[in-house]
């Protein structure tokens, strides 16, 4: 998702989350609801400020920032809170099992030619535009997915039933060796910022309303480095998402590429 162009202010957001929850949680709840005009009441009852666009507050505890300790303490054993959409102006707090998404630092990188143009690496910083842009010119979609894929539209932003409006920061038709077509909707992190299991679940219900006859496959970027790459593969099984796969990809010029690591490279496709 593409940054608000408001900027947080935790102090002041923390409290005012943390008010909307306390307002509505009972002891045992899994979910507690609550609507956009929330965020007002909880500022006038706080005597604080209420933000310019209410919605800032509550993107930045689904996108950017952890819930407050004061929250999550509630949380029972093995489970956090995020908050979920739930159709226009309103969300709720869900209970669900913890998912962490931050980059194994145990996953050896493998190393990628890389194919990134010298004017874009001239003026490119970490952030979400910079590492699409290094996916899509060094095919780090395809090389994840083992499929042929091409961006179909960055910026796809659109409005689904139940949830409200939602966007994916790029999305990728693929097919395969057998001709199946999918849909590969992308979330791009920069290292500042970090992946959420709610973007992922959109994502799904964006493939599922949008394009219901090719097979979904999300994926979660996420720079480690300035060269470094984590790719994170989602499957849905028993009602849940969940990790199918994380790579790392590590984009080097063509004289750090060695011969070992070739050598290392093929030893994994063939074992020997």
């Amino acid at each position: 998702m593409t940054d608000s162009p408001n900027a947080p202010s935790p102090n002041r957001y923390e409290a005012i989350i943390s008010k909307i929850f306390r307002d509505g949680y009972r002891r045992g709840d899994e979910s507690v609801p609550f609507k956009r005009e929330d965020i007002r009441i909880a500022s006038d009852a706080l005597s604080i400020d209420t933000p310019k666009n209410l919605g800032d507050v509550v993107y930045a505890f689904r996108y950017r920032s952890p819930l407050p300790e004061e929250i999550q303490a509630t949380a029972s054993e093995g489970n956090m809170w995020i908050i979920r959409p739930a159709g226009t102006g309103l969300y709720q707090f869900v209970l669900v099992p913890v998912f962490d998404l931050r980059p194994n630092p145990n996953i050896a990188a493998t190393k990628i030619p890389n194919s990134t143009p010298g004017v874009i690496e001239l003026y490119s910083l970490e952030d979400e535009q910079s590492l699409l842009a290094r996916l899509r010119y060094n095919r780090l979609i395809d090389l994840a997915t083992g499929l042929a894929c091409y961006s179909l539209q960055n910026h796809f932003r659109t409005s689904i039933p139940g949830i409200g409006q939602i966007e994916t920061d790029e999305i990728y038709v693929g097919i395969d060796r057998e001709g199946a077509h999918y849909i590969i909707p992308v979330q791009a992190k920069s290292s500042g910022d970090f992946l959420n299991i709610v973007q992922i679940e959109q994502d799904y219900a964006l493939c599922d309303y949008r394009f219901p006859q090719l097979i979904a496959k999300p994926i979660g970027a996420q720079f480690v480095d300035d060269r470094t790459v984590a790719l994170f593969e989602f499957e849905r099984s028993e009602g849940r998402v969940k990790i199918a796969a994380e790579r790392h990809y590590r984009l080097v010029e063509k004289e750090d590429l060695t011969e070992e690591d070739i050598i290392n490279y093929r030893q994994r496709l063939f074992g020997q």
